[in-house]
């Protein structure tokens, strides 16, 4: 168990963190799908939004760029999600060693593990482990392996950066 934790630095390396990872964890998306264009016309952040009533006039809410349009409510739960899982990540990870095992790859499986087989589910989000195609397990077991690395990545180096700056 770690002793001497400067929390503040370790939130900031976890935010940080999660919204580069954020954006990795896109761009392995658009080299791995994982679902099929049908089942992306309402994705699981904008089915989990309309869950909780949000109307699909806002869940598909998008911004125009490059002449593309763009899912910007989709990605505020994307980088929300993404971020919040940073934080926890590098807070929890430097009072309970155990955590970052594997440079955070186990912890990226345990929450994709957590969210696509039983979370999302158990709540209709997405279909059952056994209805989802194997190219969606594939693109989202590496995808956040990938995304976890990631975090632990970042988080250590900004940490380790901040860290310099207290004790100099």
């Amino acid at each position: 168990m770690s002793k001497s934790v400067n929390l503040k630095a370790a939130l900031i390396a976890g935010g940080v963190a999660g919204v580069i990872s954020g954006l990795v964890k896109l761009g392995w998306e658009n080299v791995l799908p994982p679902r099929t264009p049908d089942r992306d016309k309402t994705n699981p952040p904008q089915k989990l939004l309309e869950k909780f009533g949000v109307p699909s006039s806002l869940t598909h809410a998008t911004y125009t760029y490059s002449e593309q349009k763009l899912p910007w409510v989709s990605y505020v739960i994307h980088f929300g999600f993404s971020t919040s899982f940073a934080v926890l990540y590098s807070v929890a990870g430097r009072y309970v060693p155990f955590i970052r095992a594997g440079q955070g790859t186990l912890f990226g499986l345990g929450v994709y593990g957590l969210f696509h087989h039983t979370v999302m589910p158990a709540m209709g989000v997405v279909p059952s482990p056994k209805e989802q195609p194997a190219e969606e397990h594939i693109s989202e077991a590496l995808g956040h392996i990938i995304w976890m690395w990631t975090n632990h990545i970042i988080s250590d180096e900004v940490y380790d950066q901040i860290m310099k700056k207290v004790n100099s």
